[in-house]
């Protein structure tokens, strides 16, 4: 069976962790006989990585006229809405195509659906996030931003049918319930597939991969926080309970582990940690390749993994930290609170309670007994996610979908 990706990005200076869940995935379909192709933009700088599946690149732009040059590189990192006059004609000569995958909403996303349909093969769409669960306020900035320009591109979304994407997929691909609830409502067939995670690799011991890397870690009680440097990921907020948290616990250390993919939010955070005089107590670490050896050490050396976003459809993170072996600390939001029962096997706390986040943080740092206790029964959950049965879950949908399209032509 041969199936055809389609992305909006796949860039390793970018890397987070939707392309980690990805990437997985495609190593998890190749294991069950599944050949993927992934068709994704041309950008500047983007690498394939040695065990990325087969790579199709595209021309594609940002249909705005009147922002600046940051404007655009923002909206191409985090969730411009692209268009291609090179795709339609690239995805039409995969003759060989079984079966065509979106994991990109828009004009991108509609254009896979028009081809998929010409071509009478099962059209499937991924949401990786920030469709329903987005809070509002997120939501308005980024359209405010993006509204600051003339965006021709929308007569190609209204030509494609990009508001109809979800109604004319043969199958809707969600990891929450949440989603899943919302989609039913509008007609569409659902899947709610979690993504998978390679717990033998986390279960081997990378500390001193992760000391090498960071000799300041030694010692030191980390509060560890994996992802993009990101408004979304909230690290300004964290930033601000620093001071507090430290003034609790002098020998801890803040560990922001993940690629800048806003520029302007990164100097936030830079001044922040400047005005706050933290230089000696937060490390910055840039970012990583995919389960790369000194990030899952740094999981492992960590007394607690943080996740403040302000969203999160699935928290990959949390099983992968579980699977590190380390207990987590996550706002409340609609991936973390489906897997964290709280107080059992890691804490939630509320992004507008600042007082909810400093109890469970003084928990975890003054009781590790019990953080590590709560960490294995996580881990119990992380162990129910391994590629191998999150793949195979998948070859079975691609095969069903299938043969029904054949039985209908």
């Amino acid at each position: 069976m041969r199936a055809v990706h389609v992305l909006r990005k796949w860039n390793r200076a970018e890397w987070g962790g939707t392309e980690t869940a990805m990437e997985r995935m495609f190593h998890g379909l190749r294991e069950q006989g599944v050949d993927s192709v992934l068709y994704c933009p041309r950008l500047e700088g983007a690498g394939e990585g040695q065990d990325a599946p087969q790579v199709r690149r595209f021309k594609a732009f940002v249909p705005v006229v009147g922002i600046s040059r940051q404007r655009r590189r923002q909206m191409v990192a985090v969730g411009g809405n692209l268009m291609s006059f090179e795709l339609p004609r690239a995805l039409w000569r995969e003759r060989e195509a079984a079966i065509i995958h979106t994991h990109t909403l828009g004009r991108i996303g509609s254009i896979a659906s028009v081809i998929a349909r010409k071509r009478r093969v099962p059209f499937v769409v991924s949401i990786h996030g920030g469709v329903f669960d987005l809070p509002e306020r997120v939501r308005k900035a980024f359209h405010a931003s993006a509204g600051k320009g003339l965006e021709w591109g929308r007569v190609f979304g209204l030509l494609f049918g990009a508001r109809n994407l979800f109604r004319d997929a043969d199958c809707v691909i969600t990891c929450n319930e949440n989603e899943a609830s919302h989609l039913r409502k509008q007609g569409a067939r659902v899947f709610v597939q979690p993504h998978g995670v390679p717990v033998e690799v986390y279960r081997e011991d990378h500390r001193a991969a992760a000391r090498a890397a960071f000799p300041r870690i030694a010692g030191k009680q980390l509060l560890v926080c994996v992802g993009r440097v990101d408004p979304i990921k909230n690290q300004a907020w964290l930033l601000d309970q620093a001071t507090a948290v430290f003034a609790r616990h002098p020998n801890a250390m803040l560990v922001l582990a993940g690629p800048c993919t806003d520029e302007s939010y990164g100097k936030v955070i830079e001044t922040k940690i400047k005005e706050l005089a933290l230089g000696d107590r937060i490390l910055l670490t840039g970012g990583f390749s995919p389960s790369a050896p000194a990030l899952i050490g740094l999981m492992q050396e960590a007394s607690a993994v943080l996740l403040p976003s302000q969203s999160e459809t699935f928290g990959l993170v949390t099983l992968e930290a579980w699977a590190a072996g380390s207990v987590v600390i996550s706002s409340r939001t609609t991936g973390p609170s489906a897997f964290i029962r709280h107080g059992e096997n890691g804490w939630l706390f509320d992004l507008d309670n600042p007082a909810s986040f400093h109890a469970v943080v003084d928990e975890a740092l003054r009781d590790q007994p019990r953080a590590r206790q709560m960490a294995r029964e996580g881990g119990v959950i992380s162990q129910q996610h391994s590629l191998a049965a999150v793949a195979s879950r998948l070859k079975g949908l691609y095969e069903e979908l299938v043969e029904a399209k054949r039985c209908a032509t």
